[in-house]
């Protein structure tokens, strides 16, 4: 697949701190949605995209994530061995997909914030715009959501962020991008995003999530932040900082996407994506509908299983 934008940067140097003491020895990235660690399903939807370069931003005690992506051919012949043959296809179709994505890893160095991991990982990126992706997102849909934004960004060649329709109720924990133009077919002009309003004070009916198309002139917006955070050594770095400060001069936009999207960074939305994809599942699903069923059913105080 052809594509204008072939690299991807992954921030995954985060504690996990809302899923702790799970998050203790266990990075939140390697969490399992269905039958593969959540990271996968972002790298996953990249690698359909035609995504060629994959940066993955990691921290110390990280090393699962390269162990997942790594190939390991004596597990793979351990398997054949003992004739379990759809095993060890799965475990080489992992780390086909990591050479597909050609992922590479690279230590977070610098301020605190969410803009830190994306500043480091596109210093060599020269002219070339990138997508950026959380890896504690899940997105269902017919079109992978990275490639929604690609096709937004070919249409504008400008700035993009994912967005969804929200409930105002849901504001105060979410960006709400400022619309200035409805372009149709889900493209929003935007001019910046007011951070975590109250429900009254909401600009628009919709909410920033995980997803970015930034171009180098976010990333020199991304130094500034960075170059100031040094000098005074206050607050931290983040990217809707730096493309709230682009968005003041110039074009940016939001691209509505078409289908559901799971979080997974607390103890609740990470239930809710695991039930949600289990349910999707032939085998599994039935099973857990039958379970619902069965407990939503039973007299109060009955907890039998």
């Amino acid at each position: 697949m052809g594509t204008t934008i072939r690299r991807a940067v992954i921030p995954a140097a985060g504690l996990g701190s809302r899923l702790l003491p799970l998050t203790k020895a266990i990075p939140k990235e390697m969490l399992p949605v269905g039958d593969k660690p959540v990271i996968e399903h972002t790298v996953r939807e990249l690698v359909a995209s035609g995504i060629t370069d994959i940066t993955i931003v990691v921290s110390g005690g990280k090393n699962l994530i390269q162990d997942h992506f790594r190939p390991n051919p004596a597990l793979v012949e351990q398997l054949r061995a003992d004739g379990k043959a759809d095993y060890a296809d799965a475990v080489e179709e992992v780390a086909e997909l990591a050479r597909q994505g050609h992922i590479t890893y690279l230590d977070q160095h610098g301020p605190y914030g969410n803009g830190t991991p994306v500043l480091n990982a596109t210093r060599n990126f020269g002219d070339e715009p990138c997508l950026v992706l959380w890896p504690d997102d899940v997105f269902v849909s017919d079109t992978p959501r990275a490639q929604q934004l690609i096709r937004a960004y070919e249409t504008t060649h400008c700035p993009v962020l994912a967005l969804m329709p929200m409930d105002p109720a849901d504001a105060p924990r979410y960006g709400v991008p400022v619309v200035k133009e409805d372009l149709e077919d889900g493209l929003l002009r935007i001019t910046g995003l007011v951070e975590k309003p109250k429900p009254e004070d909401a600009p628009s009916a919709f909410a920033a999530i995980g997803g970015y198309v930034i171009t180098p002139a976010i990333v020199e917006e991304l130094r500034e932040l960075t170059r100031h955070w040094y000098e005074h050594r206050t607050g931290e770095v983040y990217l809707t900082d730096a493309i709230n400060a682009y968005a003041a001069r110039r074009a940016v936009y939001g691209q509505v996407i078409q289908g559901r999207w799971y979080d997974t960074g607390n103890p609740a939305a990470y239930l809710v994506a695991q039930f949600a994809h289990a349910l999707t599942h032939p085998e599994y699903g039935p099973i857990l509908r039958r379970l619902a069923t069965d407990i939503s059913t039973r007299p109060a105080g009955d907890t039998t299983t």
